[in-house]
């Protein structure tokens, strides 16, 4: 047992000074067989505390059904026997480049501008949700022997809001919930970021990736007491489909660090270990500085440029880091663990079974049902997946430009059962006019819930209409295919499966042969869009678009010999798949 406390200078334990040296690790995006590496690779680069987000979306698909909560608190005891301390981050936002920044779907479809604010109904599901997840922190914290020594309010919120009336039922129901340990605040530093996101008696935090001495001075002007502490130093970035990839150099962010440390601050190197957004994910955001517009997906990967890369290997800035910081620990740094194994040999599927997207969805979706106009995602209860819209054009009538008003994200559009297109937000106009009598099929996917900014929230699929010669056509049918719907025991068993069609769309199905079971990485050269599975594990998506060429496959997945492989293709095949 042990007290940790805020002080006038420092953070305190057991009234002795600290420096908390912590850094960023997310327990939802590392395969649990991996984190003791992950954690022994922080130790070693010479961190002393282990920060995690918890993402609500995960833990609760549905409203009050529950899927391993309990994760958190595996985390944690991994955290406690590699003798490390620990930040939690609850949210109940988290942004973390993460789907609807953790909200689930669900809560925000109705709510609408009402989340993350004092509304009633929100607060209701905050609650509930804290409730559960809680217990799991509690019993962890360090005044009852456990490694947890701080838990964050809310997150970022000046950068979003200023209910504080809000932030202080947060606060108030964290106490109520048996939370010991200090709370605090995490925004940029700025006026009104710190204004809009500081709660009274919970120490405030500044995030930013370089400025420090600049960035404490903007902290000190809104809390003259109290340690300092960075508590998201961007040591890396994320990447966005069809961006180039993002990197920081190693030496620019190593003098980033020695500012913080030399400000005689606390600090949370985001990310240490970025890892990976397995199973679909991965968020969104708005492009532009008021973040209002053009959608850009995150990618698959979190590697964030991480000291610790994707795969657990140290990088050159993992040993700038390690160099940097051996003077702060207490007594000579751990050795670098040895990395995990990796796969013996390249593999090659053979993806020998193949099923059409409309069989997929006969087998997996929800049901289909009409509605006088397209009905949103939320409404289908889809979170992650796509929806099949159909509607009729009616004739006769001349050819003229079909459009689909409020379109998110991207659309697969076929008029008589021939493709005519794929539409995006940016250009939701097919290019070749439609004469009427005619039957359209939408096929629409979601690339990730956009997670910062004032369209946190936002709905999928198509949310305005679809439009013909100044009309809008009413009548649509719509179908959802949840994601997780492939996670079900026996998911595929029902499906009807033939030889695969050169270049279609669908769910392909095979097999290959591992030799010497290890981290790999999965190619698909020459497919377009989709998903894939390894054994049931969702790898997450790929993209033609790049910058990322190929998925993670964590070596626990594999097994010695016959491996599954499914590969759900939402726009135009390939042929060959493999693990290298």
């Amino acid at each position: 047992m042990a007290e940790f406390t805020v002080g006038d200078e420092h953070f305190l334990l057991d009234g002795r000074p600290v420096r908390l040296l912590s850094g960023a690790l997310h327990y939802f995006r590392v395969h649990e067989a991996q984190w003791d590496h992950r954690l022994a690779m922080l130790r070693a680069m010479g961190l002393n505390c282990v920060e995690t987000y918890v993402p609500w979306n995960v833990h609760e698909p549905e409203p009050g059904r529950y899927a391993d909560p309990e994760a958190l608190g595996r985390f944690l005891d991994a955290v406690a026997a590699a003798g490390m301390w620990a930040i939690v981050r609850p949210g109940p936002y988290i942004c973390a480049e993460w789907e609807n920044g953790g909200l689930p779907h669900w809560l925000t479809g109705p709510l609408g501008r009402r989340a993350r604010t004092r509304d009633a109904r929100y607060m209701e599901h905050v609650e509930r949700w804290f409730g559960t997840l809680m217990p799991q922190v509690v019993a962890r914290q360090i005044t009852r022997g456990g490694p947890v020594v701080m838990v964050q309010v809310e997150n970022e919120y000046g950068s979003y809001g200023s209910d504080h009336v809000y932030l202080g039922l947060l606060r108030d129901l964290l106490l109520e919930l048996g939370v010991e340990v200090p709370l605090f605040t995490s925004d940029g530093p700025e006026d009104h970021m710190l204004t809009g996101g500081s709660v009274p008696g919970v120490l405030a935090t500044a995030n930013f990736g370089s400025g420090a001495r600049k960035g404490f001075e903007v902290l000190r002007r809104h809390q003259p007491k109290g340690p300092l502490m960075c508590m998201e130093f961007w040591c890396g970035w994320f990447s966005h489909w069809g961006d180039k990839a993002v990197v920081r150099d190693a030496s620019d962010a190593v003098e980033a660090l020695r500012e913080i440390l030399e400000c005689g601050a606390s600090v949370n190197i985001y990310m240490a270990h970025g890892g990976t957004n397995f199973a679909g994910w991965a968020g969104a955001n708005r492009s532009g500085t008021l973040h209002m517009g053009e959608l850009t997906p995150d990618i698959t990967s979190y590697d964030y440029d991480a000291p610790v890369d994707e795969f657990g290997r140290p990088t050159e800035k993992f040993w700038a880091f390690r160099e940097l910081l051996a003077p702060y620990a207490q007594g000579p740094l751990p050795e670098v663990p040895v990395a995990p194994a990796v796969l013996g040999a390249p593999a090659e599927a053979v993806l020998g079974e193949w099923a059409s997207m409309d069989a997929v969805l006969e087998a997996l979706g929800g049901p289909e049902s009409e509605y006088a106009t397209p009905p949103s995602f939320e409404e289908l209860g889809v979170d992650r997946g796509l929806v099949r819209y159909r509607l009729d054009v009616p004739g006769p009538r001349r050819a003229f430009p079909l459009t689909v008003d409020g379109l998110r994200d991207v659309a697969v559009v076929y008029v008589d059962g021939e493709r005519a297109g794929v539409l995006t937000e940016a250009d939701a106009t097919l290019p070749e006019p439609v004469e009427g009598p005619a039957a359209v099929e939408l096929w629409v996917e979601s690339l990730g819930r956009v997670n910062y900014g004032p369209r946190v929230g936002e709905s999928k699929g198509v949310t305005g209409g679809v439009m013909h010669e100044r009309q809008y056509l009413h009548g649509v049918r719509a179908r959802g295919l949840r994601l997780d719907a492939f996670e079900r025991a026996g998911a595929v068993a029902g499906m009807t499966f033939g030889v695969p069609r050169p270049g279609g769309r669908g769910l392909y199905r095979g097999g290959l042969t591992v030799a010497g079971a290890g981290d790999a990485r999965l190619e698909l050269p020459g497919w377009t869009r989709g998903f894939v599975w390894v054994n049931g594990f969702c790898l997450g998506r790929y993209w033609s678009a790049g910058p990322q060429e190929s998925l993670f496959v964590p070596g626990p997945v594999l097994r010695e010999g016959a491996n599954e492989v499914w590969v759900l293709e939402l726009e135009r095949g390939g042929e060959d798949v493999r693990l290298v």
